[in-house]
């Protein structure tokens, strides 16, 4: 059982837990989209590749090196980063996905040498059943969004993500940001698909036409798959697969 629960924002939260505690495990909340769209795609047998973003040259390099396709812009390319654009793919294909919030975190994560999974309200109910099996500090990690200037913008469906999670957890090994979590999440949670179109960026999706990714995100506990991010022996590459199932 995790002896302890944080919840901070960002890769600055990140660097700022690991600096103090050495989190034995780092769970990164992107709700819209990178978190709900990798879960569908590992339900699918598809291989994700997060990459950062705006390196185009570079993530369609590692793709080349890797046969794996690159995820481009919903309305633009396919495949793309909505989870029906991966769920779609053929099981056993490898996919880049570029993100500038979930994929940033992640890797930032990693390089901090925490182990990473990915956190969402598809899948809640089972990445509570990761941490309560870890043994030691586990970190929620709301990626949140940019502004323009490139300050971090608190993003109130990952916050939710987050308190989703926190919500399966013992109170008692909450810090008071994974509480505030919590309860913001118990005070939203219904129907969590209006929650979520109401956000800002909920609001973006369904002004391009994408509500149905934003109610794809809001179906609670609809999959059991944990993704963790995994990689080569020398770090050259990761990509994400399904963490084993705890038994609790």
């Amino acid at each position: 059982m995790s002896n302890r629960v944080a919840c901070e924002w960002g890769p600055a939260g990140i660097a700022a837990v690991v600096a103090e505690a050495a989190p034995v495990a780092v769970v990164v909340f992107d709700v819209l989209i990178f978190s709900t769209a990798v879960v569908a795609a590992l339900e699918g047998g598809v291989w994700v590749h997060p990459f950062a973003w705006g390196r185009a040259r570079a993530a369609a390099a590692y793709a080349t090196a890797r046969g794996a396709l690159v995820a481009g812009r919903r309305g633009e390319t396919e495949p793309n980063a909505a989870p029906a654009s991966l769920a779609r793919l053929p099981a056993g294909t490898h996919v880049v996905v570029p993100s500038p919030n979930g994929a940033t975190c992640a890797l930032a994560a990693r390089s901090a040498g925490a182990p990473v999974v990915l956190g969402a309200l598809v899948n809640a109910d089972a990445v509570a059943a990761y941490v309560r099996a870890v043994d030691g500090t586990v970190l929620l990690v709301p990626a949140g969004e940019r502004w323009p200037d490139g300050s971090l913008r608190p993003a109130l469906e990952d916050w939710l993500g987050a308190g989703a999670v926190a919500a399966a957890l013992p109170w008692d090994i909450l810090s008071a940001e994974a509480r505030a979590a919590r309860l913001a999440f118990e005070g939203c949670r219904t129907p969590l698909a209006d929650v979520l179109a109401a956000t800002r960026s909920g609001q973006e999706l369904v002004a391009r036409g994408y509500r149905g990714d934003v109610e794809w995100a809001g179906e609670m506990d609809r999959s059991l798959v944990v993704p963790r991010l995994g990689s080569e022996s020398d770090g050259s590459a990761a990509w994400f697969v399904d963490a084993p199932h705890p038994a609790v």
